[in-house]
């Protein structure tokens, strides 16, 4: 079943994500006073999800210069909590992300190849870059692990796109 693709200049689903750290919920799509950067990983099993999140880490105040840092994954609560603290990330990580969650935000959704990669379908790689609004600014899905914004260049694009008050491309 696919998902319908995400449309820059409209607004991002209303979602409601749990914090694996246990302080509340982040809520995605709600109007707010600052721009916000979401991460959907594939979860615990994926080593390229780990690498680029570590380099998040080490970006972090770079981007919280600009927005809010929120990622998010379908592994449970105990997945999550065990590489938030063997990998020390700072960011908000939150988890449980559902199946309807995943063709809400029009991400790719695979099945585990065996037991050993995870037990429940989960969501392949995306990023959205959301306005204060609630608007998708920036928008990058892919089917698998190996393809990704790179974040200097997008952390980068992202400051001249705030600072500048850039327009969502990709509308005609």
């Amino acid at each position: 079943m696919s998902s319908p693709k995400p449309r820059v200049g409209e607004p991002i689903a209303q979602l409601t994500f749990a914090k694996t750290d246990g302080d509340g919920d982040i809520e995605i799509g709600q109007p707010k006073d600052r721009w916000t950067l979401l991460i959907v990983y594939r979860g615990k099993h994926c080593p390229r999800c780990k690498r680029y999140l570590s380099k998040l880490n080490t970006m972090l105040a770079d981007w919280h210069d600009l927005m809010d840092v929120v990622v998010v994954s379908a592994d449970s609560r105990d997945k999550a909590l065990t590489d938030l603290k063997e990998f020390g990330w700072s960011f908000d990580l939150c988890h449980g992300l559902t199946e309807d969650q995943m063709r809400a935000l029009g991400l790719y959704v695979s099945s585990p190849l065996s037991e050993a990669e995870t037990s429940h379908n989960f969501a392949e790689p995306g990023m959205f870059a959301i306005r204060p609004d609630g608007t998708q600014m920036l928008v990058d899905i892919s089917n698998g692990p190996a393809a990704r914004p790179d974040l200097d260049e997008l952390l980068d694009g992202m400051r001249f796109n705030i600072e500048n008050d850039r327009p969502a491309r990709g509308l005609a």
